[in-house]
């Protein structure tokens, strides 16, 4: 079932992709009328899916003339990437978390289908036999380990 949050993503990054750079500026008023909702579900939309982690940088300016500007990291194969996404992740990371670097990376066609497949398997709950916390801290070594070899200089 499509939420509202999901039509409200999938409608900014459209816009982004459109854009020639990448990025766009909203008014989250505007936008909020626009899906007919409240300001906090455009909130939530972008601190949810409009992260660092998941390639986008976001600014904001409140006020009257205010705005939100959505921008969309062009990776190629960037050492500061790494940096970016590992900084981000910290030491501990969960498995939707790991999931959504993976995609990004797959979108941006850092990674390919194949190498996205077997980094999610390798991060899957199932293949990290220890505790919750344990698996959390595992799962970030071991995908930072795999993000350094992807992501270095060919």
């Amino acid at each position: 079932m499509t939420t509202i949050s999901d039509i409200i993503e999938v409608f900014l990054k459209d816009l982004i992709r459109k854009s020639n750079e990448k990025r766009i500026e909203i008014q989250r008023n505007d936008l909020a009328k626009h899906f007919d909702c409240s300001p906090s579900q455009i909130n939530y939309v972008l601190t949810t899916r409009f992260t660092l982690k998941n390639g986008y940088t976001i600014e904001s300016q409140r006020g009257g003339g205010g705005y939100i500007r959505i921008k969309q990291l062009i990776l190629g194969h960037n050492p500061s990437v790494f940096h970016i996404i590992t900084e981000e992740m910290g030491d501990s990371i969960s498995q939707t978390q790991g999931l959504n670097i993976i995609q990004f990376l797959l979108e941006q066609r850092i990674i390919t289908k194949r190498e996205a497949k077997i980094m999610g398997a390798a991060i899957d709950d199932t293949s990290l036999n220890s505790s919750s916390e344990g698996r959390n801290q595992m799962r970030a070594k071991l995908l930072k380990n795999m993000l350094s070899i992807l992501l270095e200089e060919a």
